[in-house]
């Protein structure tokens, strides 16, 4: 009985088992082969891929936290190449053309990769950038093209290619080719994906998803934006890489760069790219099988660039631009009108050109920031990228006769500085003792001392009286005041060039000025070079008469006469032009780098000579015996808010020839008894330095108008906005 039951329960237990394992095979055939196969078809379903994350560039502030140039958040569309190759999109093709039509009737341009002409006959663009080259070569590689393929047959090839019905016109196969080639040749290079418009508006958006639906995908990002439409040369901007700069960026894997990264191009966008650029990231995206987004896990988190502050004041660039433009504008009113006269009159010879470009310089007399920089005339650095308003500006960028909206005179134009030099002839011969501060030379009119070898170069007054009027016996301040060329060519006559040379170049005066952005160094006039110029064989006395007035082959840039106009204001320091005041983190938690004054060199001379100097441009503008009037009338008496303050000043002509209108220099530096910022004011064909007095009083009264601009400022670590 026992041995029954024990035999019962054996199988019992065993049947149990039996029964478990089989629910065992059952679930594990379930999960690995039913579900398994499932699984297996929903995860090869889903589409894996890396995304760019676009980083954002610092931005650029003036030197009281001003925010000049920042980022906006703006939608850039992406084609879903899931969606628009699914089985939902019967012809691809009409639908890309669709899109492209509804984008162009918006007035909107969408990004067109193919460097080939929009019309047949269809060529290669010769200036094709450095990104469409390498994306062609690319192109050709990936789909065993020749090198050597002409634009014609990859027409051809794209129409066959990618199934284009000969029914499309040619135009509009080309814009389904130009999608096609972009779709399909950024997977063979380093680039993220192909946006197809950038900083898209919501009507568009509202519109394009209207028609095409999900094909196309908003992702957001940024774009450059301006908070202001002054400074333009001074913060330059951004564009696509060219060849040299892929070279000079892409720099290893970890260069932070794509091959169609942005890169600052002018101004302090470029001189300061290794600051502002941020580096992109990288996201891992999934999706489902018709190509919506499941999720997306960073795996390299973006670097956003750091802010960059400027000594700028844009306070006052805004008014020294404005002052600048108003100023020329006037000028050229007068000068129409009295062209009109010397027509009507018969003296087409009194015909004077039109003013063509001028700059503006403001610096800082105690530190040489630049405070200032204007160029006219300018442009609107916000609309740079738009390719109608580029070609307006490039339109007549070979003729040399027409100003150059995007070229800085300021730094990259170069004129003769004619009677501005004279204070440093002054300082010279002070120093070298070929004259002291009571030294009297009496004006002759002629200066006859190679008179014989055919040379007698004549005082300005001279030939303006006929000989009739002559400015007496002068001091060195009154022969400043005076300008007197009979004073300046005896004392450059016995001091010779070489003194005159190496003041030049303590001064500043054809030396580079450590500003950070580009800037041509101009010229001293001197015996090495001057056959480089004229292609003479010798330097000759003369020259150096003429070089001891500003003229001979001296060209020197605005922002090189305003330095060298506060180096005479501060006593012979002469301090780095640099932009760059200094930069923050992205957070603004953290400075990063603070300029400190740098004094590039020092002009060695007594103080008594330094005064003697600044008393002579002193008189210019408060002596009733002014050699100009309009200078003295602006400034004898000038105030701010019932305050005096003294103005040290000069103006200067340069020559350029008899049949052309003269350039106008001007330069001054105030107060005189303490100074604060010196100005430099050149306008191409403007006839007389006196021309530019309205200017700089009118960029006096901005600068001490703005007295208060340390308590009105934002503050450094000022939000982005």
């Amino acid at each position: 009985m026992g041995s029954k039951i024990q035999t019962s329960r054996i199988v019992a237990f065993g049947l149990v088992i039996l029964i478990l394992l089989a629910l065992c095979v059952g679930t594990l055939y379930q999960l690995q082969i039913v579900e398994g196969a499932q699984a297996l078809a929903e995860s090869q379903a889903h589409q894996f891929s890396n995304q760019t994350v676009t980083a954002a560039r610092g931005n650029i502030l003036d030197r009281y936290g001003r925010v000049l140039v920042s980022n906006r958040e703006c939608y850039n569309l992406y084609i879903n190449t899931t969606r628009l190759f699914g089985d939902d999109v019967e012809d691809p093709n009409a639908l890309i053309l669709q899109m492209v039509n509804i984008v162009e009737a918006n007035g909107i341009e969408w990004t067109d990769d193919l460097p080939i002409t929009k019309e047949p006959p269809f060529e290669y663009d010769e200036n094709m950038s450095a990104l469409s080259r390498r994306m062609l070569e690319a192109y050709f590689e990936r789909h065993d093209l020749d090198e050597d393929t002409s634009s014609v047959e990859l027409m051809s090839y794209f129409r066959t290619r990618y199934e284009i019905a000969n029914s499309y016109s040619s135009s509009d196969m080309r814009k389904i080719s130009a999608v096609r080639y972009a779709l399909n040749v950024r997977y063979a290079i380093n680039t993220g994906d192909y946006i197809f418009v950038e900083d898209a508006s919501i009507d568009l958006i509202s519109e394009l998803m209207g028609v095409v639906g999900n094909v196309i995908e908003v992702r957001s990002s940024y774009v450059r934006e301006y908070n202001t439409q002054y400074a333009a040369h001074i913060l330059g901007y951004i564009g696509a890489m060219e060849d040299y700069e892929v070279e000079q960026y892409m720099r290893g894997e970890d260069s932070g760069y794509k091959l169609d990264s942005q890169v600052g191009k002018t101004g302090a966008e470029y001189a300061f790219e290794s600051w502002l650029h941020g580096s992109d990231g990288t996201a891992r995206v999934e999706r489902n099988a018709d190509g919506t987004l499941m999720g997306m896990v960073y795996t390299e988190d973006p670097v956003p660039g750091n802010h960059v502050y400027l000594t700028i004041d844009i306070q006052l660039q805004e008014a020294v631009e404005r002052a600048l433009e108003n100023g020329i504008l006037a000028l050229q009113l007068k000068r129409d009108e009295d062209n009109a006269k010397a027509i009507a009159a018969g003296n087409e010879d009194e015909v004077r050109e039109d003013i063509q470009e001028a700059a503006a310089v403001v610096v800082d007399v105690k530190t040489g920031e630049p405070l200032a920089i204007a160029s006219y005339p300018s442009f609107d650095a916000s609309r740079v990228y738009e390719t109608e308003y580029y070609k307006e500006l490039t339109a007549n960028a070979d003729d040399p006769n027409i100003p150059q909206p995007l070229y800085n005179y300021a730094l990259m134009g170069a004129y003769a500085p004619g009677s501005t030099f004279k204070p440093l002839t002054a300082l010279a011969a002070l120093t070298n003792n070929v004259v002291n501060t009571e030294t009297r030379i009496k004006c002759e009119g002629v200066f006859s001392k190679y008179a014989d070898q055919g040379y007698a170069p004549h005082c300005w007054i001279y030939d303006q009286t006929d000989g009739q009027i002559l400015h007496g016996s002068d001091n060195v301040s009154e022969a400043i005041r005076d300008s007197c060329n009979y004073f300046f060519y005896s004392v450059a006559d016995s001091l010779g060039i070489d003194a005159l040379v190496e003041f030049a170049e303590d001064f500043g005066l054809g030396e580079p000025t450590g500003i950070e952005l580009a800037e041509t160094t101009g010229n001293m006039a001197n015996p090495d070079n001057h056959e480089g110029v004229y292609d003479v064989d010798a330097w000759v006395y003369g020259d150096t008469l003429q070089a001891g007035i500003g003229q001979s082959d001296s060209l020197f840039t605005p922002l090189q006469l305003a330095e060298y106009c506060a180096a005479i204001a501060n006593g012979g320091v002469r301090h780095s032009a640099s932009i760059l005041k200094s930069v923050r983190s992205f957070d603004y938690s953290q400075q990063l780098y603070e300029k400190q004054t740098e004094v590039l060199s020092r002009v060695e001379s007594a103080d008594y000579n330094f005064a003697a100097v600044q008393q002579g441009m002193y008189l210019l503008a408060h002596d009733v015996n002014s050699s100009s009037s309009d200078v003295y009338n602006a400034f004898n008496n000038y105030s701010y808010n019932g305050e005096y303050i003294g103005v040290a000043a000069k103006t200067g002509t340069s020559q350029l020839g008899e049949e052309k209108t003269n350039n106008a220099i001007f330069m001054c530096y105030a107060p005189f008894d303490d100074p604060e910022i010196a100005v430099a004011i050149v306008i191409s064909r403007g006839h007389s330095g006196a021309n530019c007095t309205s200017i700089a009083k009118d960029i006096l009264d901005a600068y001490f108008s703005l007295s208060d601009r340390d308590t009105s400022a934002e503050g450094e670590n000022a939000l982005l906005r």
